[in-house]
Formats: C-alpha cells, sequence, structure tokens
C-alpha cells in the first residue's frame, strides 16, 4: 500500500520512481530540468523523484504516494494545484487557441490588469521564463543609461551576464565575467562602494528570508538616484506573494524596473518585466527583446484568472495567516525542545528552516528531517511555500510531524549518530545561497 499523509510505519515504497530515474540517467543530465526539484535535492533512497499528478496542495508520486507539498512547484503554484478557476480559464481559452498571427487581447487586458497594481508598471513585456526578464532588464538598463557594469544580489537565473558571478560559469567569456559584480544585502556600503561612471543598474531579489534592515532599500534606492544607476527588483519569489504588487507595494518603494514569473498563473509559464515608460519604451526599437511565445494566450488567461483570485478573495491574507502558524508554530517547538540551532525564519508567504553548522553538517540535518517528514506524508526540502490551497488542517498535521521528527534530531545529534541513521545519500549544496551573497566583490576603484 502506498503511503498517505499520515504517521506511516514504513518510509515510501519509490519502485516506479528509481525504474524512472535509471531510464533518464544517460538521457537527461542531471536527470532534471530544474536542480531545486532534481534528485539531488532528496535523500536518494527514501524521497520520490517523479511526480504523477497533484490536487490542491497535496502531490502524488508514481508510485502512489500521496504528500502534503511545501515547494509547490518550486513557487509557480501560487492558487493551487489543478485550481478549477484558472484551469477553466486555460480550457475555455485552449478551445479557441493558443498561439496566434496577430496579437491576441489578453495581451492588452493583463498589462492593463498589472498596471493597475504592480507600482510603477507603466508599460510592460512579456516572456516566458524569469531569466528571460531579468536578462531584459539588464539590456534596458545598458541601453538606457549608456553604462556596461550590473551589480546584483540574489538569484536571477541561468544567462551569462548573472551565472559568470557563481561557480557555474564555464562557458562564459571573460570580458562576460568582467561586468558583473555582487552586492551584499543589507550593507548599504558595500553598493556604495561599488557605484561607480559605469554602473548601469542593481538588481536584486527585494527579500529572500532576512528582512531589509537601517532602511536597506530605500537607501539603496537613494544611492542609485544619486548615481545616475537604475534600481531593478527581481520580484520572482516576491511577487503576487508579500501583496499583490509585490515588493514595491509591501515595502512602499518604486524601482525603475521589476521582473515577475512564479505566481502570476498558477504554474503557467509567464514571465513580465514592468517599468518606467521612459525606459520600457527602448524595447519599441532600440532594444530587442521579441519572442514567438510572448503573446501564448493559455498563459495569459491563466494570469487573468490567477489574478483575479486574488483580488477577489485577498489570497496574501490566506499566505500570511497559514505562513504565520506554521514558522511560529514550529519555533515555539524548538524553544520547547531546547534546540536553539533549528530556526524557521522569513516572510510567512515563503519560510525556510536553517540548521546551526556549530551543531552537525546543516545538510546532514536537512535530510535527517526531510527524511522522517517524508516518511510522514510531507515533501520536504527546507521550505515552506504557502498557496492558497494549503488549510489549516495542514498546518496543524505539519507542526504535529514537526514535533514528532525534531526529538528524533535531537536524540541523533546527541548519540552522534545522524550520518548512521540517514538511510540513504543525503542532499547535496547547490551554488545558490540564502544569505551571504557577496561572493564576487566589486574590483577597487
Amino acid at each position: 500500500m502506498p503511503n498517505t499523509i499520515a504517521f506511516n510505519s514504513s518510509y515510501p515504497s519509490i519502485e516506479e520512481s528509481d525504474a524512472l530515474y535509471a531510464r533518464a540517467l544517460d538521457l537527461i543530465p542531471a536527470q532534471t530540468q530544474t536542480l531545486a526539484k532534481g534528485p539531488g535535492q532528496y535523500v536518494r533512497g527514501v524521497a520520490p523523484k517523479f511526480a504523477d499528478h497533484a490536487i490542491g496542495a497535496h502531490l502524488y508520486d508514481v508510485d502512489g504516494n500521496a504528500f502534503i507539498d511545501y515547494n509547490m512547484g518550486i513557487g509557480p503554484i501560487s492558487l493551487g494545484y489543478a485550481y478549477e478557476a484558472v484551469d477553466s480559464a486555460i480550457r475555455e481559452q485552449l478551445a479557441r487557441g493558443i498561439t496566434y498571427s496577430l496579437v491576441h487581447p489578453l495581451e492588452v487586458e493583463l498589462a492593463e490588469m498589472l498596471r493597475d497594481i504592480i507600482p510603477n508598471a507603466e508599460m510592460v513585456r512579456y516572456s516566458k521564463s524569469g531569466n528571460d526578464v531579468t536578462s531584459a532588464a539588464v539590456r534596458l538598463a545598458r541601453a538606457y543609461t549608456g553604462r556596461d557594469t550590473v551589480l546584483c544580489c540574489g538569484y536571477h537565473g541561468w544567462h551569462d551576464w548573472y551565472i559568470s558571478t557563481t561557480d557555474r560559469n564555464r562557458g562564459i567569456p571573460s570580458a562576460v565575467q568582467n561586468l558583473t559584480y555582487t552586492v551584499a544585502y543589507n550593507d548599504i556600503q558595500s553598493v556604495i562602494d561599488s557605484l561607480d561612471e559605469d554602473t548601469a543598474c542593481v538588481i536584486l531579489e527585494p527579500v529572500v528570508f532576512d528582512p531589509p534592515e537601517k532602511n536597506f532599500l530605500h537607501e539603496l534606492k537613494d544611492a542609485c538616484e544619486r548615481n545616475g544607476t537604475l534600481l531593478i527588483f527581481d520580484e520572482m519569489w516576491t511577487g503576487f506573494r508579500l501583496a499583490l504588487g509585490g515588493a514595491q507595494e509591501y515595502f512602499g518603494i518604486k524601482a525603475d524596473l521589476a521582473c515577475f514569473s512564479k505566481a502570476i498563473a498558477n504554474g503557467m509559464p509567464l514571465s513580465v518585466l514592468t517599468g518606467r515608460r521612459d525606459i520600457m519604451q527602448l524595447c519599441a526599437e532600440d532594444v530587442f527583446f521579441y519572442t514567438t511565445f510572448g503573446g501564448e494566450a493559455l498563459s495569459l488567461a491563466a494570469a487573468k484568472a490567477t489574478i483575479t483570485e486574488m483580488r477577489e478573495k485577498n489570497v496574501q491574507e490566506h499566505f500570511f495567516q497559514l505562513g504565520t502558524r506554521l514558522r511560529d508554530g514550529l519555533n515555539a517547538i524548538t524553544a520547547e525542545l531546547g534546540m536553539p540551532g533549528v530556526q524557521c525564519k522569513g516572510f510567512p508567504p515563503r519560510t525556510i528552516v536553517t540548521f546551526d553548522p556549530a551543531t552537525a553538517n546543516p545538510l546532514l540535518q536537512k535530510s535527517f528531517v526531510q527524511q522522517e517528514m517524508i516518511k510522514r506524508g510531507i515533501l520536504w526540502s527546507g521550505f515552506h511555500t504557502i498557496s492558497y490551497s494549503h488549510t489549516e488542517a495542514d498546518i496543524e498535521y505539519t507542526l504535529r510531524a514537526y514535533r514528532e521528527v525534531l526529538p528524533l534530531l535531537r536524540s541523533a545529534l546527541a548519540n552522534d549518530s545522524l550520518d548512521a541513521e540517514l538511510r540513504g545519500e543525503p542532499v547535496e549544496p547547490v551554488f545558490r545561497r540564502t544569505s551571504n551573497f557577496h561572493t564576487k566583490a566589486r574590483r577597487s576603484k
């Protein structure tokens, strides 16, 4: 019998997952299209590798095991899997066509909707993935300012200008690598020290898990304006989660350009670049940013339906209520157990569980907790991405699972048996960090 969302006596059977994995080994590099959902991010030998279907906030793997999902497609599922209002809009549009030889009215209708809810969204351009629009924003900034250098903070996709700052930078010419540098979040001085007459833009995730301190975002905006540098918000995670208008609305600040994807269309592939008219207008003739599938109508219909649901049902309030209950409830449990090395932090719509490296290898601790949460029917990789379909019952069950799993972690740490109690290969590190993004500081002036 497959495992259910319950305190199961056995770890899930993953025979079908393993069979598909074996077929993928020599066919798909890393066996995944997205590192965050790939086999390396789960305990091999315990965790499922392939999904079959999902409904609401629950996912079912190819072996029939059921899980509460806290990854939600690595962010795009904001309302829930198979959410009827969105799926109905997709089906209705599908009957009328997907991609056309002329511009479709949905392109205008969604742009008007976005203009009304996103601060400073004076013009709009669509694409398919987040890195498309972050790269377009950088190109626009360079064109508008006549400058070349980019400062970044956070994760911005796979294109050359950004990925050259990471340890996966092979294949990128050194001339390109020498144009992008990183600054530290909440360290305004690292930005000021890096800004010069050739800095086209600062692009950053306005918040990841640590909140802005000492008015950081507003100070950043002021520093950019003084230097003639554009400020770009990468709102892949904050957009439509922190507030309907994203971080710009939540923190009361306007970026020159802002990039969105993930939560906008409840799983359909769509990304959006928004910003000041005088900058965006360069896309008309001077800057080339066009794509055949930018006006693909199924995703546009899904986005309209998603945003309509969010507006009418105050979805962001749901994110905050359940996310706060889960974050604070978990921290209360760790405090009660005397485990200060395990903490849940971040804004309620998306939080992360961290492990103190002074206690033991954080990846081993994470792997052990993941292994035990999966046994109990929770698909867990250290994050809580809340959707509108998560329920109070899901949160209460998850806290009950933590209350059972964390004492097991405490015991394994006390007995120095963490390695021995892992039933498979531990979670692998990826280049992405959740703090200390200052990995390629600007050269000295």
